[in-house]
């Protein structure tokens, strides 16, 4: 009956420390927010490489809490304007940081 306690008391505290591990805070990401900015981010990707005006494969994107940040080098000054209009238009991104720099 004491091992019964006792491995019930493991458990729960493992199931506790499991769901706390899951939590965010503001500075790191919770499961669910992880999930949201790695499709956030592919369809930026996606939304980037679909555009016919910008033709570059250059620019690196990364999210953080729906924060989209663009890095990368383009061959022209409209391009690093185009990319941030088009990383905004994508559905769940509350802001856009651009640091593309020109080649």
């Amino acid at each position: 009956m004491k091992s019964l306690k006792l491995l019930s008391a493991f458990l729960f505290a493992a199931l506790l420390a499991s769901i706390v591990g899951c939590a965010g805070g503001p500075q790191k990401e919770g499961t669910g927010e992880y999930v949201d900015d790695t499709v956030i981010t592919a369809k930026v990707k996606t939304a980037i490489l679909n555009e016919p005006s910008l033709k570059v494969a250059e620019i690196n994107v990364e999210t953080f809490k729906g924060r989209v940040q663009l890095s990368g080098f383009v061959r022209d000054r409209s391009d690093i304007s185009t990319a941030t209009a088009v990383a905004r238009r994508v559905g769940g991104v509350t802001s856009v940081t651009n640091d593309i720099r020109l080649k």
